[in-house]
């Protein structure tokens, strides 16, 4: 037997992941684009409901008032999505709400002075606007280290060794939000999974027109029969005398949406009255706009590798992190109860359906802005079981992963240094959060409790973030453990050519803004 030629054993790195059916530039047919942009919009509406549904009831409010808010946070995710997508990044990235932000945000419903207030319709309204005034305040942080290219220079310590962690935890890290709410309607979530799975994977090469119809759509198809499915269990009384928690998990008609929408309702600024402003809320909210800032900084790389973008430029990257940051601010401006990040489970869409076109992702923020206005029909598909949504997440969250794991092909694994940053940083960032969640669990604070709330509110949301924790450890470990005689293992050579925008001729074809602004605003 001949001897396997070397070309034949390893696989040579690329800067752009192939495969793809579009991307970031080109484009599908109006009528897939749309189709496309509305399966977005869908798998979007998981975490604008679940942070809301969770939150409003905590602070007295009402189910009206929870589509309010459902309804505010889809309006301003179009928005953002449209902002970020147009200026920013230009990345197909969906800019939904953020988990990050939830420990500052309990913090300030606990707060003494509002939980004094007797009315729950009141509490309700001054505890959204202190959130308010804590997101205007904190949005700064993003704005000034964005518009003042602070973030970029800070890039300049990321290697592509250093960002397989967190790239990686961007998605293992969510893996909380996947089957462990699977497992609250086992019914429901596991045909799910299997089906999206079927469709996606085993089913691809099935045509229609030349069009790989059940893998493009698998997400919309499979959730549309185990809707039906769901609803049907709920019609014929299967959940009649189950617990309350199998029946909010597994019923279609507990979420009191459709009936507490309004048919027309647009969200404007300041619709909560004007924002309260407390100096120990603005500092525990700073810690979860850094959060979302690092978190946003993976997805991104995520996001571009996927459309078949080379990386991102530190200047592009600081740019969209400004953007962001204006986000944020209209997170607080218009009270959506939570602030902004990418939303990683449509960037694991994006693999999917080996789909990376920007205009997909612009469709679907016309299709949020629309459906928060026409509040019935947006309150249909907003009342999906979220174990529908956690199984789709099973999938997708692992698919960025894999991605921030794939950014190995640029790095010597078979240097101890590299094994031993990437293994510590891997598990100390799945292992703190884990500690943080189960403290917490248990004492109902966080670790980090002493008299100072603002700083046990900075450090506990710092620390329940998988990404953040392993940038802390991977940046440091790989920025002083022999990187000087270690710059090919960690892969510098090749990151180099993406540091600027003018270091890869590509990059002017995918990163460039609109409408011929680079004259105005020359890229670095």
């Amino acid at each position: 037997m001949a001897e396997p030629k070397p070309e034949e054993i390893s696989h040579p790195p690329m800067d752009q992941l192939q495969g793809l059916e579009y991307c970031i530039d080109s484009n599908p047919s109006w009528g897939e684009a749309i189709a496309l942009g509305f399966q977005h919009y869908i798998l979007a509406l998981g975490t604008a409901v679940m942070i809301p549904s969770f939150l409003v009831p905590l602070m007295g409010g009402t189910d009206d008032d929870k589509v309010r808010v459902v309804q505010t946070l889809l309006f301003v995710e179009g928005i953002n999505t449209l902002l970020q997508t147009l200026f920013g990044t230009r990345l197909p990235t969906v800019i939904g709400g953020s988990y990050a932000f939830m420990v500052p945000i309990i913090s300030i419903i606990h707060d003494t002075t509002l939980l004094n207030i007797e009315d729950n319709h009141m509490s309700f309204l001054y505890t959204m606007r202190a959130v308010q005034g804590a997101l205007i305040v904190a949005s700064s942080i993003q704005i000034i280290l964005g518009y003042s290219q602070m973030w970029a220079i800070c890039t300049r310590f990321f290697s592509p060794l250093g960002m397989i962690p967190v790239i990686a935890l961007v998605g293992f890290g969510l893996f909380d939000k996947g089957f462990p709410v699977v497992g609250r309607c086992i019914e429901i979530g596991i045909p799910m999974l299997i089906l999206f799975i079927a469709f996606s994977q085993y089913l691809k090469n099935f045509h229609t027109k030349q069009l790989p119809i059940l893998e493009r759509f698998a997400l919309i198809i499979s959730i549309t029969v185990i809707w039906a499915y769901a609803h049907l269990l709920t019609a014929s009384g299967a959940y009649k005398h189950r617990p309350e928690l199998t029946q909010l998990n597994c019923r279609t008609d507990k979420a009191n949406l459709i009936s507490s929408a309004p048919w027309i309702k647009i969200p404007y600024p300041l619709q909560w009255g004007a924002p309260t402003f407390d100096a120990g809320h603005a500092f525990g909210m700073m810690a979860a706009v850094l959060v979302s800032l690092i978190e946003s900084t993976g997805s991104y790389k995520a996001a571009a590798r996927l459309a078949s973008a080379t990386p991102p430029p530190a200047h592009i990257l600081s740019r969209g992190i400004g953007w962001q940051g204006i986000g944020i601010l209209l997170d607080g401006l218009f009270g959506t109860l939570t602030g902004s990040t990418v939303s990683v489970e449509n960037v694991g869409l994006l693999g999917s359906t080996r789909v990376g076109s920007r205009r997909v992702i612009q469709i679907s923020a016309g299709f949020m802005i629309f459906f928060s206005i026409l509040g019935k029909f947006g309150a249909l598909f907003a009342s999906i079981p979220f174990t529908i949504f956690a199984a789709v997440y099973c999938v997708l969250f692992g698919i960025v992963a894999s991605v921030g794991l794939s950014f190995m092909q640029f790095t010597n694994m078979n240097s101890m240094r590299n094994l031993f940053i990437i293994g510590v940083a891997l598990f100390l960032g799945l292992s703190v959060p884990e500690y943080y969640r189960e403290y917490t669990a248990k004492a109902l604070h966080g670790p980090a409790h002493t008299r100072a709330v603002w700083f046990n509110d900075f450090l506990n949301t710092i620390f329940f973030s998988s990404p953040t924790v392993a940038l802390i450890v991977a940046v440091l470990l790989d920025n002083t453990l022999d990187y000087k005689d270690s710059a090919r293992d960690r892969g510098m050579p090749w990151w180099a050519n993406f540091r600027t925008f003018k270091g890869d001729s590509r990059s002017e074809e995918f990163y460039s803004l609109p409408f011929n602004l680079n004259r105005f605003f020359p890229p670095s």
